[in-house]
């Protein structure tokens, strides 16, 4: 599309001159028209070509974002195929997984894990449901009012769960747990959501329950619908220790042969790097849990599947687990205890992401309520275990910089 005397012009004037917000655009235009009116605007203003910006094949409608302009655009592999006993997978079928990064040798060294769990028969991967969590926080006068607060909150739970499923079939309120610091009362809403991740659905079943029932009953205000307590998009203990979305178990064995021949190592030198590394390394640093490199694998599976990319920060808390066998061999577990997962909703409904879930057999309404997102949980915990054996085999085997060297640049 471009730019005639009759489409646009004068709107890109007021853009370039100030006398109009880039977000003040006419609510008849399209998407598609509204992003070449601002790229015209902000290839003026800054004096850069956005060409390959404004190339994109989604249909924009939603936008899925505000001032729309186009895309970014990253590169996409796949790793494996891998192999996978879990309870959404129960077939022995050879699973791809979407990647996308820009991080070269990544999903190489990835797909060498996927080799070694298919090697040894396929990951045990068990997936445990715990809810997405929104924890709006109060304030009370002291202590009696709290006790009174809190008193209330039990006693009514059954209101607060009718109010806050009243519009929607597939969100379930679990439980509310309380937290207290002085004046400040957390409630931490705990939602089962179905295939949603859940998070925009719990802050309007919360904010419902607050505004037409909790406040107005109690007298005690809300001062903010996120307390902090829930805890969304930040690292914290009390979802490494309670959970928040799925919390993803992952196993394999592998025998001496398969470290070996495919991840060039061995039992004794891969147990001292997650002890010296993982464990002790851990616990020098004083980080929240204990891994190699659990973020990278998420960053890239929430990016290609539509997940929201600022829930790696807390769920790259996990914990890898590599311990000495009989006869050479190892086990070798993940934990991902804070895991925010969805196949409707937000990102997933772009074209590309779907057709990246589509790969891995998921296509939204094909199945029971909640399959298709713990399918993706197992994907993505074999997945992870993949890349933890992988990177780590490396690091024994002192490969990783010329691995990097040779495929990162």
């Amino acid at each position: 599309m471009s730019i005639t005397p009759h489409f646009g012009t004068h709107w890109i004037e007021a853009l370039i001159n100030g006398d109009l917000h880039l977000h003040q655009l006419p609510d008849n235009l399209t998407q598609k028209e509204a992003a070449l009116i601002r790229r015209e605007a902000l290839q003026h203003i800054s004096g850069m070509s956005l060409d390959t910006i404004g190339r994109y094949t989604f249909d924009p409608q939603p936008a899925k974002c505000e001032n729309f302009i186009g895309a970014i655009q990253i590169p996409l592999g796949v790793a494996g195929p891998l192999l996978i006993k879990g309870q959404a997978i129960t077939a022995q079928e050879p699973l791809y997984a979407p990647m996308a990064t820009s991080e070269g040798a990544l999903i190489a060294s990835v797909s060498r894990g996927c080799s070694a769990i298919r090697a040894a028969g396929g990951a045990l991967v068990r997936v445990e449901d715990i809810g997405i969590t929104r924890a709006p926080v109060f304030r009370s006068t002291g202590i009696l009012q709290t006790e009174t607060f809190l008193a209330w909150i039990s006693s009514h739970f059954q209101q607060i769960k009718l109010l806050c499923e009243q519009d929607s079939s597939h969100l379930q309120l679990q439980d509310i747990v309380p937290a207290v610091v002085g004046t400040s009362i957390y409630l931490r809403f705990r939602f089962h959501s179905g295939d949603a991740m859940g998070m925009n659905m719990a802050s309007i079943a919360c904010d419902r329950a607050i505004t037409q029932l909790i406040s107005p009953e109690t007298g005690v205000p809300c001062i903010s619908i996120s307390g902090n307590y829930c805890t969304d998009k930040k690292p914290s203990r009390v979802n490494f220790l309670n959970g928040r979305g799925k919390r993803i178990h992952a196993e394999v064995h592998l025998s001496a042969d398969i470290l070996r021949d495919i991840l060039k190592t061995d039992a004794t030198s891969l147990c001292e790097v997650q002890y010296r590394k993982n464990l002790l390394g851990s616990a020098m640093a004083g980080t929240i849990g204990c891994n190699a490199h659990h973020a990278n694998i998420l960053a890239a599976f929430f990016i290609a599947t539509g997940q929201d990319v600022a829930q790696v920060a807390e769920s790259a808390i996990g914990i890898t687990c590599i311990e000495a066998c009989e006869h050479g061999a190892i086990y070798a577990s993940i934990l991902l205890p804070d895991t925010p997962l969805g196949t409707v909703g937000g990102g997933t409904g772009l074209s590309t992401q779907r057709e990246a879930l589509a790969l891995m057999g998921i296509v939204p309404g094909t199945r029971a309520t909640g399959v298709d997102t713990r399918r993706l949980a197992e994907i993505l915990g074999a997945l992870v275990l993949a890349g933890e054996l992988s990177i780590m085999a490396a690091q024994a085997s002192h490969q990783l910089v010329q691995a990097h060297k040779r495929l990162g640049r």
